[in-house]
C-alpha cells in the first residue's frame, strides 16, 4: 500500500475499508458496480466523490470531449475557433501554400516541404 493511499484510508482517525457499491449511471440509467479496487484507485488519486457514470459512458464522454481534434488540425481545444490561415506563394518552389500568420516585410515564405529543407540546411552551418 502506498503512503498516499494510507493517508486516504484514514477517516477521522479510523481506517476505512472499501465495500463494493452499486451506483446508477447518470447518463444511461443502468446500474454499475464501483469495485473496491476502483475505490482504492479513486482514493489514491485524491477523488472524494463516487463516479456518476458507468465505465462505458465515461469513455464516451471522454471521446466526445476530445472530439478527435488535435493541435495539428488548427484546434487547441474543441471549443476554440479554427485558426485563420493566409494564402501565400512559396519563395522556393512557387507553389501556393497556407500560413498561420500574415506574411509581411517582404521576407520569403515557404511551403511545408521547402521550409523543412531550408531549415535543415541552416542547421548544418551553425
Amino acid at each position: 500500500m502506498t503512503p498516499t493511499l494510507a493517508n486516504y484510508l484514514q477517516k477521522e482517525g479510523h481506517p476505512v475499508s472499501f465495500v463494493e457499491k452499486s451506483i446508477k449511471c447518470s447518463d444511461c440509467g443502468s446500474d454499475f458496480t464501483f469495485s473496491t479496487s476502483e475505490q482504492e484507485s479513486f482514493a489514491e488519486k485524491g477523488f472524494t466523490n463516487d463516479p456518476k457514470r458507468c465505465r462505458w459512458c465515461r469513455a464516451a464522454k471522454l471521446l466526445q470531449k476530445s472530439n478527435g481534434s488535435s493541435v495539428c488540425s488548427g484546434y487547441s481545444q474543441p471549443w476554440q475557433p479554427r485558426r485563420q490561415m493566409f494564402r501565400a506563394v512559396c519563395a522556393e518552389c512557387g507553389r501556393a501554400t497556407q500560413l498561420p500568420f500574415e506574411p509581411r516585410d517582404r521576407r520569403p515564405v515557404y511551403c511545408r516541404d521547402c521550409y523543412s529543407k531550408v531549415r535543415q540546411g541552416a542547421s548544418r552551418w551553425k
